[in-house]
């Protein structure tokens, strides 16, 4: 489906929706996307909203096509947070503890968060001090907010930003208790519904998307998403399209149905006294307000210009080592802006390129290696055995690396928490690569301890 209104123009093009809708079929092609959704708004009106590509059922992707937007369901968890704040029901600064029944921490910090650190991500809680994965399997919010008993806070309440999405399945908490509804079913009511959102739900028992994708040496390979808490899960939960995303944006650029104040928007909207990140919006260098969201086989960007009241958002069912769709936003942002952008992507499939070389070259070192073992055990049979030892260092340091991977992955992404079947999904060429190297350095150095004591041996 491509839906197109008439909207305001930039004096540089004619007919803008066709500059989107060429833009987007030529990123579609550039990045090499399974499938990709995307919709661009100007004030009141949605400009262009569109679908390429196909889902793992076969079908087209079009504008209204379910997608998983991950990390972007933060702004509507503030949203429904902030409707209950204008109600009269929540207090963004009154403690949440005492309105959260089994809500208790081993850290009596905890006691001071209030719903506006939750919602500015100040509140202390981190992937550091948290088991995350303990978190999974929760059944519900109250499950979820009752498994916390052990965890700490990594700062005090209101002083650092920390990025974890506990914040936010703490806060659709508070929404439960507030409302007295189910999180899904007051998102729907308060959010969804108002904004004629009807393609829009936090829950696959209500909405489920097909399976999304993971890109492995340039093939995209269909995988159901990881287990977690996905039903009502405030942090990554929301399942919607693209059409009903431009109703969104229109909404939170101020234009058509308002469902909170214009304070209350200025107040999401606003960065927190220690950081740039407000509720559910950040600033980015070109002026905008965006959030990403990155599942393990669903990604998606969103963005709006306050300046301009143009609003944007690229929703995509795969997810690869590189994820194309904030460069795709940028190209339609320029476009609003007159210019005209290069066609984003290629960089996934370069590096996947250089990925699969790597381990195409491992695994020809290993052969050569074996075949060589005994040459280099015969030249070293007569040597101390640290020395031996010590030549075997350089074929075993991939094996190094390759253990401290998911711990490198963890100081990199500051301190949340990585497993290995993680480490299966989008990242899956990179840990191939690292794995066949590993397993080659490992072979070879086996082949040369065998060949050393055999040397050894027959003299």
């Amino acid at each position: 489906m491509v839906l197109v209104l008439a909207a305001p123009v930039p004096a540089a093009h004619a007919d803008p929706a066709t500059d989107f809708e060429d833009y987007l079929e030529r990123a579609a092609r550039s990045t090499g996307l399974p499938g990709l959704a995307a919709v661009v708004t100007h004030r009141d009106r949605v400009v262009l909203a569109t679908g390429f590509g196909h889902d793992s059922d076969g079908n087209p992707v079009t504008a209204d096509t379910p997608m998983r937007i991950a990390s972007v369901s933060k702004s509507f968890t503030a949203m429904a947070v902030m409707t209950l704040v204008e109600d009269g029901r929540i207090a963004l600064d009154e403690p949440v503890a005492a309105r959260l029944p089994g809500f208790t921490m081993a850290d009596p910090r905890h006691e001071r968060i209030t719903a506006r650190h939750l919602l500015n991500q100040t509140s202390g809680l981190s992937d550091t001090t948290v088991d995350t994965e303990a978190l999974r399997d929760a059944t519900s919010l109250a499950d979820y907010a009752s498994r916390l008993h052990a965890a700490s806070l990594a700062d005090d309440p209101g002083t650092r930003y920390r990025y974890c999405n506990v914040n936010y399945d703490l806060a659709a908490r508070l929404v439960e208790v507030a409302s007295g509804r189910r999180f899904r079913d007051y998102l729907r009511e308060a959010v969804f519904a108002p904004l004629g959102m009807s393609r829009s739900a936090v829950s696959d028992d209500e909405l489920r998307p097909a399976d999304g994708y993971n890109s492995l040496f340039g093939a995209w390979v269909p995988r159901p998403e990881m287990p977690g808490f996905h039903d009502d899960s405030g942090a990554g939960g929301v399942i919607t399209t693209a059409a009903d995303l431009g109703r969104w944006l229109v909404s939170q650029n101020g234009y058509g149905t308002r469902l909170v104040s214009a304070e209350g928007s200025r107040t999401m909207h606003m960065p927190s006294t220690v950081d740039d990140y407000a509720m559910g919006w950040a600033p980015d260098d070109a002026g905008r307000l965006t959030h990403s969201g990155n599942l393990f086989t669903y990604n998606a960007v969103q963005a709006i210009v306050p300046g301009t009241g143009h609003g944007f958002a690229v929703l995509t069912n795969g997810a690869g080592v590189q994820d194309d769709t904030y460069p795709v936003l940028e190209g339609l942002a320029a476009i609003a802006g007159g210019g005209r952008p290069e066609d984003p992507g290629g960089g996934r499939q370069a590096f996947e390129l250089v990925l699969g070389l790597v381990a195409a070259a491992s695994a020809a070192l290993a052969v050569v290696g074996v075949r060589r073992a005994r040459r280099w055990a015969e030249r070293r049979a007569g040597t101390a055995r640290w020395r031996a030892a010590a030549r075997l260092v350089p074929v075993l340091l991939p094996v190094a690396v390759f253990a401290a991977y998911p711990y490198s992955i963890e100081v990199v992404s500051s301190g949340r928490t990585v497993t290995w079947e993680q480490l299966t999904y989008f990242a899956a060429p990179l840990t191939i690569a690292l794995g066949v190297a590993a397993l080659s350095g490992l072979v070879v150095a086996v082949a040369r301890v065998a060949r050393l004591r055999s040397v050894q041996s027959a003299r």
